[in-house]
């Protein structure tokens, strides 16, 4: 008798080449972070011999102390903002929703540059206190602004949002009854956001606190502005100043092992806890109504932050923009945004091409290889930008030397460099920094879709390939969207993986600012500045159109 052909539901349905691509991808990521692991084993050389004697410990500390001052102030500004919101009523409430994310459109180097312009002894605010006073410089005391501490305020300033939106959400999804329990008990707001509150929040004060942590640790026109020596202000002088990728490597590998030992603090901690409602079915929150002083603790609490984080920044970027900005007549300041543009242009889309091809191999041909694949695509995020420039000018560097050496041996032919100190390797070390966040907004886009969207296509006669294109594709076009805005600003921001990679005579807006902002030229800068801030808003404008629609 002749064997019955296997039903087409039992036949295994061939998985195309394009679904195999997210392995590729996901080695192509992992290179870079192999290739400073790798580099790093190298014998340690003079450079790294004489860092490690000199400046290492002085990096260590204040990288360590940076982290611990971020996270305190950072933390404190985000947990008590979105308690504020989430659970009070007062005047001014639903704007100030919306403003504490205003401060993610300012990078942490422009507040720096700001807040030195206005601050430092030269700078408006102290020689209008010397006119007002009579005293002369000496006479008075005054934060010194070019600080440690200093540096760390910049930093968490612009950083609480990451903290701010996972509180809210956590605290809006908490049970009420457990709320409205302490409060019975004769627990006061203050005490129940500390003891009942917050503990239950800690998972999403944790990740919130880890992601700030990571943009410090991975920040280097801030602390080199303010002269506070860090990992990242190391590696680029054992990069640019000694000349030295071995010692780079090793302080790379350093720093890496710096954000691994911040991801495994909070897990270690938190132990076998959970941090969940045993139910769902409790009644909506009710916000509390704030009078008199509480009021107005209420909106200073939720204001300062904006006004410190992007108000007064902005303000002052824009004054110096319409009073002074930028010497350079609009044909030779023209080249500084068409770059920034075109850079940030292609890398928003190559990284929406490849995001949306990786999530949806694994949401159509689902396997464990292919789920760790993306995952480890998505490292790139906790890298930073100086580690990634390092792996990423190495492997390159080899290549070019290698194919440059088997030109000149075959056809006597010298190729020079072909990838390293060109655009491909700038917009490669971009795609490795931040196509997991272009892969996260893509995957939540496509959790939202029900399955029985395409099996419907797919009863109607459409080919897995058609029904994607036809039926999901238009569907997640929002989440495409997101995903292509988030990378295109967070690309125009990018400083020092800009600063290694770029050829010599590609300058964007972030390195026309550092430049002249290194040569205290402020008013100069705040041309490219305040562009940068502009951009810097559209995901802000996402955020909140994201928030609304979730309340």
């Amino acid at each position: 008798m002749a064997e019955m052909p296997a039903p087409p539901a039992a036949r295994r349905r061939r998985v195309p080449a394009w679904a195999w691509a997210s392995l590729v991808v996901a080695a192509a990521i992992a290179a870079p972070l192999l290739a400073v692991v790798v580099t790093a084993t190298t014998r340690p050389g003079a450079s790294f011999l004489h860092i490690a004697t000199t400046t290492l410990p002085e990096m260590l500390r204040n990288s360590a102390l940076m982290a611990l001052l971020v996270a305190l102030m950072a933390g404190s500004a985000g947990a008590i903002s979105a308690w504020l919101v989430a659970t009070c009523a007062f005047r001014g409430r639903r704007v100030l929703e919306v403003a504490l994310l205003l401060p993610l459109a300012m990078p942490a180097y422009l507040n720096g540059y700001v807040y030195t312009w206005l601050l430092d002894v030269a700078g408006p605010a102290q020689q209008a206190f010397r006119d007002l006073t009579g005293l002369r410089y000496g006479e008075y005391w005054a934060p010194e602004i070019r600080s440690l501490p200093g540096a760390a305020l910049m930093l968490a300033m612009v950083l609480y949002p990451y903290v701010y939106l996972l509180c809210r959400a956590a605290f809006l999804q908490q049970s009420v009854c457990l709320l409205e329990a302490s409060r019975t008990l004769g627990h006061g707001l203050p005490r129940t956001f500390l003891h009942v509150a917050l503990p239950l929040a800690r998972p999403a004060l944790a990740a919130g606190i880890a992601l700030a942590l990571m943009e410090t640790l991975a920040d280097f026109g801030t602390v080199h502005h303010f002269g506070v020596r860090t990992f990242t202000t190391g590696i680029y002088e054992a990069w640019f100043g000694m000349d030295d990728r071995g010692a780079a490597a090793q302080l790379s590998v350093a720093l890496l092992g710096c954000v691994g030992l911040l991801l495994a603090l909070e897990h270690v901690t938190r132990g076998g806890r959970r941090f969940h409602a045993t139910t769902t079915r409790h009644p909506p929150l009710r916000p509390v109504e704030l009078r008199g002083w509480k009021e107005a603790a209420a909106i200073l609490a939720c204001a300062m932050p904006v006004v410190l984080g992007f108000a007064l920044p902005a303000g002052a970027l824009a004054w110096l923009a319409a009073t002074s900005g930028d010497a350079l007549d609009r044909s030779r300041f023209l080249p500084f945004a068409v770059n920034s543009l075109m850079l940030s242009g292609i890398t928003a889309l190559l990284a929406v091409l490849i995001a949306g091809m990786m999530a949806w191999a694994a949401r159509m041909h689902p396997s464990p290889l292919r789920a760790a694949a993306n995952r480890i695509a998505g490292l790139g995020y906790a890298l930073p930008g100086s580690v990634i420039a390092v792996g990423t000018l190495v492997p390159f560097g080899l290549f070019d030397n290698a194919f440059d050496a088997w030109m000149r041996e075959r056809f006597g032919v010298s190729t020079g460099l072909l990838l390293s100190g060109t655009m491909v390797a700038l917009v490669f070390a971009y795609l490795v920094r931040f196509l997991a966040v272009a892969l996260s907004a893509v995957e939540s886009g496509l959790a939202r879709l029900k399955p029985s969207y395409v099996a419907a296509a797919r009863v109607l006669g459409r080919t897995p390939g058609q029904a994607v294109r036809e039926v999901e594709l238009p569907l997640a076009r929002g989440a495409l969207l997101t995903a292509a805005v988030l990378v295109f600003v967070d690309t125009m921001k990018e400083l020092p993986a800009t600063l290694i990679v770029r050829p010599f005579d590609l300058d964007t807006l972030a390195v026309r600012i550092y430049n002249l902002a290194s040569d205290e030229r402020l008013a100069e800068a705040s041309t490219a500045a305040l562009l940068i801030v502009i951009v810097g808003l559209l995901p802000v404008a996402a955020l909140t159109r994201a928030m609304r629609s979730a309340d």
